[in-house]
């Protein structure tokens, strides 16, 4: 059906047609301007940035290594945000609903950590060792197997860092001997 509408001419009137009186002529679809594309002789000219602009990008510009640098930390600290939320979180469900015997176990190695304080006067070394050592020493009586595994981690740390410094000196002395001998053969002939 809109086919056939547009194969007839239909009379258009507008504001100024009906104030004239003048008689109405026929227009075809095409000839009206509402039907038709505008021809396209319009160049896009690219406005040039003020002073604004000028500032912003450059202050942009000279931000933008410090925000990299901080994007990059915040990803390598983020994990380690959230692990210590989730301690937090565990420590605190933990102490909402203690067992028994767990605050006067903490009493005593509280207690221990104030007496080596009190042992340790007049040195800046005993005031870390002593208090350390005997909190340390009243945790692992009362709670053995925890102790035992956490010396068992820490040995095979500090037999792991042995090895490897033990490699690197004896690396960095072979290294030293090896211009000696090629010094002395080339001495000899």
């Amino acid at each position: 059906m809109p086919r056939v509408f547009s194969l007839f001419a239909l009379p258009v009137l507008s504001a100024a047609d009906t104030e004239e009186k003048e008689p109405v002529s026929s227009l075809n679809r095409d000839e009206l301007s509402l039907y038709t594309a505008p021809e396209q002789n319009s160049n896009f000219i690219q406005p040039q940035p003020g002073q604004l602009e000028e500032t912003v990008a450059s202050v942009r510009r000279s931000v933008e290594p410090c925000i990299s640098w901080c994007q990059g930390t915040y990803s390598k600290i983020k994990p380690k945000i959230q692990h210590g939320v989730q301690v937090g979180k565990d420590v605190y469900t933990y102490l909402s609903n203690p067992p028994n015997d767990f605050y006067p176990k903490a009493g005593v190695i509280w207690f221990t950590g104030i007496l080596g304080l009190f042992l340790a006067r007049r040195s800046r070394i005993k005031r870390f060792v002593y208090p350390a050592g005997l909190m340390t020493l009243s945790a692992s009586m009362y709670y053995p197997e925890k102790a035992a595994n956490i010396a068992k981690m820490t040995g095979d740390k500090v037999y792991a860092g042995a090895v490897q410094s033990y490699a690197a000196v004896e690396k960095m002395f072979k290294t030293e001997e090896k211009p000696k001998k090629e010094t002395e053969k080339e001495n000899k002939p």
